[in-house]
């Protein structure tokens, strides 16, 4: 019933791994940070492939996922940029909500059964499955995760009204002051995402040739747009590089010029796209891929934002890791 795989040591393309293109490329609804090309441009330091059930000869089920080597240790976990996988399920026509949960467990026990067995493991679902149930039987982990999501675009009047009034006038200021263009350049970008991490003391968590790749491959498929707010001196306020799929867009970066941000570009950024995902892409829902950093999370509230949970999966040695490192933080 389901395709067995080794212990990741992938130097060709493996047989799972064509078969889950050829299980994206037929099912063009599945989220784009778990298709075969997004995890062609992100898995750069390690490999991905995939555990995929299958029943009378068809894929039922599918969960892509991403391993790296350092030293003797095969560790699983998310890429760069990547905020979950989906665990993609097929399910029957017509199917009663009591079968759709034994189907569900069935199909997610056989996923838990196909995956290598990994040192370190780590890694999130995508929110569209809750019943995650046959990985903590196995003696996995779920840790609840929290992204902010704005649905129901299609009354944009309505979603500007949910912004608080903090966040409204920093939009009406900020339209004095800058105005949003398009870019192509992904340099631009990154030099002012580059100067967020700058201004917190943190070390660019990816390389400029890192993004360049992951860029390429979202604007050879249409899929992203980067803005930038710029005023009248062709100043650099703020910036937002935003990707999309059949069902959402996403807020998948930003970058903001630590010296220019009392001018509430940032926030305009956010409603500029929002307005660009429902009046250009024909959208209706707008992800903001996190965050759990209290300050970040603050904003995405402050816009309207709605929690959405999604799940971290792990295993006992990556939870001895954690508390450690936790440990020696304090210790220091």
């Amino acid at each position: 019933m389901s395709q067995t795989k080794p212990v990741p040591a992938i130097t060709a393309e493996s047989e799972t791994r064509k078969a889950y293109r050829t299980i994206c490329s037929e099912n063009p609804q599945i989220a784009i940070s778990s298709k075969d090309w997004w995890l062609d441009s992100v898995c750069q330091n390690g490999e991905w492939d995939a555990a995929i059930v299958m029943k009378n000869n068809k894929p039922i089920a599918a969960l892509p996922y991403y391993t790296e080597r350092r030293g003797p240790l095969i560790i699983q976990r998310m890429p760069k940029l990547t905020q979950s996988f989906q665990l993609w399920l097929n399910y029957p026509s017509n199917i009663s909500e009591h079968n759709r949960i034994d189907f569900e467990m069935e199909a997610v026990r056989e996923i838990v059964a196909l995956l290598p067995k990994s040192h370190v493991v780590s890694f999130n679902i995508h929110h569209s499955l809750r019943n995650l149930l046959p990985f903590y039987w196995k003696g996995f982990s779920e840790a609840v995760r929290y992204t902010y999501v704005i649905d129901d675009i299609a009354d944009l009047d309505g979603v500007f009204s949910r912004f608080n009034s903090a966040a409204r006038n920093k939009i009406r200021k900020a339209e004095k002051i800058v105005k949003t263009r398009f870019t192509n350049d992904v340099s631009e970008f990154y030099a002012i995402n580059k100067k967020t991490f700058d201004r917190q003391g943190m070390k660019m968590p990816y390389s400029f040739g890192f993004i360049e790749r992951h860029d390429q491959a979202l604007l050879e498929r249409n899929a992203r747009k980067i803005f930038m707010a710029v005023d009248d001196d062709n100043q650099i306020h703020s910036a937002l590089y935003l990707t999309w799929d059949q069902k959402s867009s996403y807020v998948h970066m930003v970058g903001e010029d630590p010296k220019l941000r009392t001018s509430g570009a940032g926030i305009k950024l956010i409603w500029d796209a929002i307005q660009y995902t429902r009046n250009e892409l024909k959208l209706n829902c707008l992800d903001f891929e996190g965050s759990m950093i209290q300050s970040v999370e603050s904003v995405r509230r402050s816009c309207g934002g709605q929690q959405r949970t999604f799940s971290n999966i792990s295993n006992r040695l990556f939870a001895a890791l954690h508390m450690a490192r936790g440990v020696f933080r304090q210790a220091k």
